[in-house]
């Protein structure tokens, strides 16, 4: 007992500070900035727009979390900062960090709250829309939320890009596609797909100057519509949803798992990937997180385990259902019909 220290426990506590100085960070673009070249503090803070009182504690904090590097006194990106939170560079996740800043960051100081009413803590709360209709219902927000979609799936869509079985088929649709990062990197690894994104009307611009970046367009195209109030999903080889099960509730959930089994052809597969939780519930701190997070976003979300998501595709009919590890945080139930 003598050996014990609250270092851990006060880590822990505090980390929201880690949290709000990377937000700030990636708000003020100090990312984008330093991605020429490096540059000293008063450079950088003259860029910024940053109060001579915090520059310097601001930026080495960052330097001391291992977002920046600094030589001297000049500051510079470090590989993965500079790959992930360049707003110039087509590999940006900073979207989800942006959302997270402007909206996430407040409504989470209302945990406590949700957890003790099982409510919404965002703009339902004050008699708003749902989540998804104060995303679609702004442009500029939309945008960065897509973004961010993008940013979040590219890690586990580059790993499913290899490890699934895209030879077996020639057709394939991501069910709630947003940008486009998924589709495309399953069109740059395997050039004999082809793919439909299907997002509501809203997203479809968005999406089509994405995949026009990466020259898909001939490969990829858009698909409007809506997964619950349409009568039925596009038709594919293999349908994909990502980020899209955990939305809603159980029963909701098996309503677009019976969907999905209903559009495909007999061999045909349903991928759902997300921060599925371990089996144990004891390992897969993200996947627990965000399920925190439907619970502060969502009337009745909820992530799950590798095992619940296989037994729900079971119920609605596909003969056979597995679960595979994509990235640290990030897993895929794979559902055959």
């Amino acid at each position: 007992m003598t050996d014990l220290t609250p270092d851990r426990i006060m880590e822990l506590g505090t980390s929201f500070w880690r949290a709000k100085t990377l937000l700030s960070a990636v708000e003020l673009g100090v990312f984008s900035a330093l991605a020429g070249g490096p540059l000293d503090a008063a450079a950088l803070s003259q860029r910024l727009g940053l109060h001579s009182r915090s520059a310097r504690d601001f930026l080495d904090a960052l330097v001391a979390m291992g977002m920046l590097d600094r030589q001297g006194d000049r500051y510079r990106n470090v590989p993965d900062t500079d790959l992930f939170l360049d707003r110039a560079k087509p590999t940006y996740m900073g979207g989800i960090l942006e959302m997270m800043n402007a909206r996430l960051y407040g409504f989470w100081g209302s945990l406590t709250e949700a957890l003790r009413t099982g409510e919404p803590q965002n703009e339902l709360k004050t008699g708003g829309g749902n989540l998804f209709e104060a995303l679609y219902s702004d442009p500029t927000l939309l945008r960065v939320f897509l973004q961010g979609m993008t940013g979040v799936s590219l890690g586990p869509a580059r790993v499913m890009a290899r490890k699934f079985p895209w030879k077996r088929y020639r057709t394939f649709a991501d069910i709630g596609a947003a940008q486009g990062g998924l589709p495309v990197q399953i069109a740059l690894a395997h050039p004999h797909l082809t793919g439909v994104g299907f997002d509501l009307p809203a997203v479809q611009p968005i999406f089509e100057e994405y995949v026009a970046s990466f020259g898909l367009a001939d490969r990829l195209r858009f698909q409007a519509g809506d997964f619950f109030r349409d009568e039925s999903l596009p038709t594919a080889d293999v349908l994909v949803m990502g980020h899209i099960l955990h939305d809603w509730n159980a029963e909701e959930k098996r309503r677009l798992l019976g969907k999905a089994y209903a559009a495909l052809p007999t061999g045909g597969a349903l991928i759902v990937y997300e921060g599925i939780i371990d089996d144990e519930r004891r390992r897969n701190v993200f996947g627990l997180m965000m399920s925190l997070n439907m619970l502060i976003e969502t009337p009745g979300g909820f992530d799950y385990t590798g095992a619940d998501g296989a037994g729900w595709m079971r119920e609605v009919g596909f003969r056979e259902a597995t679960v595979e590890p994509l990235t640290e945080t990030h897993g895929m139930v794979v559902g055959t019909k």
